[in-house]
């Protein structure tokens, strides 16, 4: 899944609006294919389906998408009605990422942009197959993505850091959160 030059390991969860606006960011420097897309899950909890937010969850939705909304002025982002488990579109992820880098990628991106700028359901299996492009997760990988994803998770506990968005440098420098430009030029010299 990692190409040849490729040595920053790039730590996100899909319905982590700061993994969005840094994941936006590396693309417009383009940094992007310096990196390898880790998907983890910082909120295992969240159901499947997507549960409509409200009330005390519903306001910290709207206060983490205005912060991004500041951070990263310009970016497209909209208030999704509430945020899904994404261990299925993880899971999607690594197995596009196994059949080829771009294809993956192209998954990763489309998927981040479906849910902040269209607030899909993520976690449903229908709509990953149309963020796919059709592709149906085999049978046959399922148990592997399953296991690179516990790998994934394992590695990012391993680096002591709780959140995300995270970028590893081959060097092991970490680079947390949705950072400056600035930041992240330097942290990419």
């Amino acid at each position: 899944m990692s190409g040849k030059n490729t040595s920053y390991l790039l730590y996100g969860d899909f319905n982590c609006p700061f993994c969005y606006a840094l994941h936006e960011r590396l693309h417009d420097l383009h940094v992007i294919d310096r990196c390898d897309w880790r998907g983890v899950q910082h909120a295992p909890h969240l159901p499947r389906p997507m549960k409509p937010w409200s009330g005390a969850l519903g306001a910290e939705l709207r206060h983490e998408v205005s912060m991004v909304q500041r951070l990263a002025p310009g970016l497209p982002i909209q208030l999704p009605p509430g945020k899904p488990n994404t261990r299925p579109a993880i899971e999607r992820a690594i197995g596009l990422l196994r059949e080829g880098r771009a294809r993956g990628w192209d998954f990763v991106r489309n998927t981040y942009r479906a849910f902040w700028c269209e607030g899909k359901d993520i976690s449903d299996p229908t709509v990953l197959d149309l963020l796919a492009g059709g592709s149906v997760s085999s049978n046959d990988h399922d148990d592997k993505n399953r296991q690179v994803a516990n790998e994934w998770e394992e590695a990012w506990h391993r680096t002591g850091q709780a959140g995300v968005p995270l970028i590893v440098s081959p060097e092991g420098d970490l680079l947390v959160g949705c950072v400056p430009e600035e930041r992240v030029r330097r942290f990419f010299a």
